[in-house]
């Protein structure tokens, strides 16, 4: 079944929206040893869909092994901000990004 793409008037939201909450920056390790940060509203579907292989395209050729953690952020805006922050980091400091430190 096609996902329709367009937008939903004001002030109503797409049924397939997701329910408004927190969202997370998560940190997921892949087969190659690879850690893959992104984001999102609801953390057990997204892992789910990267483990089935309709994530995105890095873990469709990289499979996820592990959640290795996750943060919560206020807003969508602040989590993709510490999602490109945390991209930036070495390897060694992403883990203690996700703790808060």
């Amino acid at each position: 079944m096609p996902v329709d793409r367009r937008r939903a008037p004001p002030g109503h939201a797409r049924a397939d929206a997701p329910a408004a909450g927190p969202w997370h920056l998560y940190l997921i390790e892949c087969r190659n040893g690879a850690y893959y940060a992104g984001i999102t509203s609801d953390i057990e579907r997204r892992y789910a869909q990267h483990a089935a292989g309709k994530g995105a395209r890095y873990t469709r050729a990289n499979p996820p092994v592990r959640l290795i953690g996750t943060r919560a952020f206020a807003d969508k805006s602040a989590a993709l901000k510490a999602e490109h922050a945390i991209r930036k980091l070495p390897r060694a400091r992403k883990i203690r990004f996700l703790a808060g430190a």
